[in-house]
């Protein structure tokens, strides 16, 4: 065990915080219209990744947390659809913009509640994930990811590759 959690556990944990980072840097460049063609590849290929090691723990039954893997997914399949089968043309634009921007939401989403689950002192402040402290992370992620995707789609009209 490495920190408290087992090697497959400690993957899927950086596999996710890669494709956070990496994502951030992706909805930096959709503000400024900047395809950046290697950060997007290692944003989808770890948040793929992140998305179908989650489906490998093991569950009885369904799970909030594969309700958020099956629509991930959804959104990363289109977000790559977008981006490389038919390169942002027309309104497959758009389609690329809303699916990595909720792609990537959804990662955050869940780091922000694995965060109160793990860490005594946001545990703490909402130990069931019910309280108001959860209830205001998670909103104020959840409004600037809008804000983000709005500008997104208002501002990336990026140059053909």
């Amino acid at each position: 065990m490495i920190l408290g959690m087992t090697a497959f556990t400690l993957f899927h944990v950086v596999l996710s915080l890669i494709g956070i980072v990496s994502g951030l840097i992706v909805l930096a460049g959709l503000l400024n219209a900047d395809r950046k063609e290697g950060w997007t590849l290692l944003f989808l290929v770890t948040t793929v990744g992140t998305s179908v090691t989650g489906f490998l723990f093991p569950f009885g039954g369904f799970t909030p947390a594969i309700g958020v893997g099956i629509i991930s997914m959804i959104f990363l399949i289109a977000a790559i659809m977008a981006f490389y089968a038919f390169r942002l043309a027309g309104s497959w634009r758009w389609i690329y913009v809303v699916s990595a921007v909720v792609s990537l939401y959804l990662n955050v989403f869940v780091l922000v509640a694995q965060s109160f689950q793990k860490i005594p002192a946001l545990n703490a402040l909402a130990p069931t994930g019910s309280e108001p402290p959860f209830a205001i992370v998670q909103g104020i992620v959840l409004v600037l990811f809008v804000i983000g995707g709005f500008l997104s789609l208002r501002r990336f009209y990026p140059v053909a590759a």
